[in-house]
């Protein structure tokens, strides 16, 4: 079971709400929700916000490559994943990213959001420019788009 969207924060937030609901089912005995959430400082710059953009389409091809990975690379097959990313303007606190997972057992779990999380770091085409105090603005380096299979 996977769900994966792009949020326009122009238009919506992201919700833990809708995570929530998504990954509950009893066959499942563990699930885990990470937040990514916009922080105040990064390399000793205070930031007071974060715009992000995005290749939408190849970020949720990206999402469901990672999501079908997980059956062979860590041998997890019964599951629920629910990945929404935003797009556009954040304040500091607001969510950025939502992971949340599902699955019969802690240890699973645990796995399973740390791989995903890490996948979408390295593979995904999504860029961020910080915002600073000093209304100075910068796009972070991020990692080359890589086709090859991890």
């Amino acid at each position: 079971m996977l769900h994966t969207k792009i949020v326009d924060t122009k238009k919506e937030k992201i919700l833990t709400s809708n995570a929530e609901k998504f990954i509950k089912d009893s066959k499942f005995g563990a699930s885990i929700h990470f937040l990514g959430t916009v922080r105040n400082i990064n390399d000793n710059k205070t930031v007071t916000g974060i715009t992000y953009d995005s290749h939408d389409e190849m970020v949720i091809k990206s999402f469901e490559e990672i999501y079908n990975e997980t059956d062979q690379k860590l041998n997890i097959k019964d599951k629920a994943v629910f990945i929404e990313h935003a797009k556009g303007h954040l304040k500091l606190g607001e969510i950025s990213i939502i992971i949340a997972v599902a699955c019969k057992h802690r240890d699973q779990a645990y796995v399973l959001s740390r791989y995903i999380i890490e996948e979408i770091k390295k593979r995904s085409p999504i860029w961020k420019k910080e915002h600073y105090e000093n209304e100075d603005s910068a796009w972070l380096k991020g990692n080359p788009i890589n086709n090859e299979k991890v």
